[in-house]
């Protein structure tokens, strides 16, 4: 099916649609024809001609390198899993290449000549993910492609004005490339240039951080990666690789020490990503009372997180658990920010424990920001993508359906099934944060059976005012309708609670619906999966006004009224 690509002086020539290349045919970063074409220009060879980069040229340490430390230093080990090719990723026999691609994970953004050669079932594929975050990735299967998976990645739109939001993001996207393939057992990995044209990010900052975040991963992960190899289509984008590759892979001291005066003054922290002043430690005196007296400095001290020790502990491999949005926000001070907290936490105290004795739980704490709702819904729907949530699934409380009467997609609750089954709950609001996330982008709608279901309070309100900051502001606001069948008294109390102590925007959109005849007004019959026992206790509780199912065929009809 494939055949084998030509190489001519260390570097592919541009292959067709039907070649394949084995890793063995890519040039490898350290090797002497390497060397001998992007280190040196024409003339003098100590004169590294490639560092004319207006990016690097007016940055630096200083005009030598007398005294400095190499921030990238020499690491064979970490330089024989680097490699450089012209060409199409989709050539490439490596275990993943990586595609650039929209929020969407359309064909239309997709990187050119992909799913072309992929086949159909790559869209496919593609449309039942659910589309994607800027920063995140995605895993497919390849189809017809020589790899073995595709990762689909988002990047960032660029202005100048937020030059360090896109900075960082893009930073994430090749993170979390890297991650998804150590994940998935994979070791190597054909990556493209994460960026478009439409999208305006510069190609040289833009490869500075495609190639500073790769080092810094390497650095921690290099045994579990044999090849990462850095994909170029166009002429520019291969000379500005050339170029900047010896900054931060450099391959002998030489190329080090040159280095150490053209590399940018900022090369990030330890994962490659920008330092921004406001994610710092801001430490301020005690204030001075008149029973008090200190010799405190009143000067503000910044300590970089990074640099202090105190870095937060992260969880290996998943991208999404430490995402945080602030920096793509203009933020204010962070101690007025901290005492704005206190305050909210000061005010929900006072109904704290009224909510514990009516036995609504835990109602305690501050509203969450944006930006700490979608720090902790990162963090869910990364640990529910990692795990197997299976038996969840199996339990069928909680399950997709068609689409309601005006097209909205259509998530189904069975309230029996929950209380009938033993749960455990985290794994159960990680199961629902994960089948709700392909839905609560755009418009839909929830239908919940209450149907023979007695009511509990477990789990409680305050596990429900949890899910409900997990899921976010784009539940409640994209949430169209809730569509309750077969309320109860006890029900509707709590519902009530519900609007007073949780999330008034939300449960005001409930529809209680007493006859399943009704409910398919709004949501067709032949929308819904709807489990037998909802038929008969729709019988039982309406008598001749509902309706009844043949157990044999199916079929549904109105009982006619007598």
């Amino acid at each position: 099916m494939y055949r084998s690509v030509a190489t001519r002086g260390g570097m592919p020539t541009d292959s067709g649609g039907g070649s394949v290349v084995t890793l063995d045919q890519v040039p490898r970063w350290n090797d002497a024809d390497q060397r001998s074409s992007f280190m040196y220009g024409p003339g003098d060879p100590s004169s590294p001609l490639y560092f004319s980069d207006p990016l690097t040229s007016a940055s630096g340490t200083s005009t030598g390198a007398d005294g400095a430390v190499s921030r990238f230093p020499v690491d064979h080990d970490i330089n024989a899993r680097i490699y450089l090719w012209r060409g199409n990723p989709w050539n490439l026999e490596a275990d993943a290449v990586v595609n650039s691609s929209n929020e969407s994970l359309d064909e239309a953004h997709s990187s050119p000549g992909l799913h072309a050669a992929a086949g159909p079932g790559l869209a496919e594929e593609c449309a039942a993910l659910g589309g994607c975050r800027t920063g995140m990735a995605k895993m497919t299967n390849a189809y017809d492609l020589p790899a073995r998976k595709i990762i689909h990645t988002v990047g960032p739109k660029y202005a100048v004005k937020y030059h360090t939001a896109a900075e960082n993001a893009l930073s994430h996207c090749y993170r979390s490339c890297l991650e998804l393939l150590i994940e998935n057992g994979l070791q190597s990995i054909a990556m493209g240039c994460i960026y478009t044209e439409a999208k305006g990010y510069p190609r040289e900052p833009a490869a500075h951080v495609a190639i500073r975040t790769v080092r810094r991963f390497l650095e921690k992960q290099k045994l579990n990666i044999t090849a990462v190899i850095f994909c170029t289509t166009t002429s520019s984008d291969t000379e500005i690789y050339k170029r900047l590759l010896p900054l931060y892979f450099p391959r002998d001291k030489h190329e080090e020490e040159v280095a150490i005066s053209k590399l940018p003054a900022d090369v990030g922290d330890e994962n490659g990503e920008t330092v921004i002043d406001e994610r710092k430690i801001r430490i301020k005196p005690l204030p001075v009372t008149s029973s008090t007296i200190t010799n405190t400095s009143s000067a503000t001290v910044d300590i970089d997180i990074h640099d202090s020790g105190l870095t937060l502990k992260r969880p290996s491999f998943h991208v999404d658990s430490y995402l945080d949005p602030a920096f793509m926000s203009l933020m204010k001070d962070p101690d007025q920010q901290r005492k704005e907290q206190w305050e909210k936490a000061a005010q929900a105290q006072n109904g704290f424990d009224f909510a514990r004795l009516l036995g609504f739980g835990d109602l305690g704490g501050p509203p969450l920001t944006a930006a700490e709702e979608y720090s902790l819904h990162s963090r869910y729907i990364a640990k529910a993508n990692s795990l197997n949530l299976s038996e969840i699934a199996d339990m069928k409380i909680v399950y997709r359906g068609g689409v309601d009467s005006e097209g909205r997609p259509v998530m189904v609750v069975v309230g029996a099934h929950f209380l009938l089954r033993c749960l455990d709950l985290e794994r159960f609001v990680l199961y629902i944060v994960k089948e709700f996330e392909p839905l609560i982008h755009k418009p839909y709608t929830i239908v919940y059976f209450h149907s023979a279901a007695s009511l509990q309070m477990r789990p409680d309100l305050g596990w429900m005012k949890k899910l409900q900051q997990i899921l976010g502001r784009k539940h409640q606001r994209n949430l169209h309708a809730i569509y309750v069948l077969h309320p109860t008294l006890g029900l509707r109390a709590t519902i009530f609670a519900l609007q007073l102590f949780v999330d008034g925007e939300a449960w005001q959109k409930v529809v209680y619906i007493d006859r399943l005849l009704q409910l398919f007004k709004y949501v067709p019959r032949e929308q819904l999966t709807i489990p037998d026992f909802v038929f008969q206790h729709d019988l039982e509780v309406n008598g001749g006004k509902g309706v009844i199912v043949d157990p044999r065929t199916k079929y549904i009809y109105q009982r006619p009224s007598t």
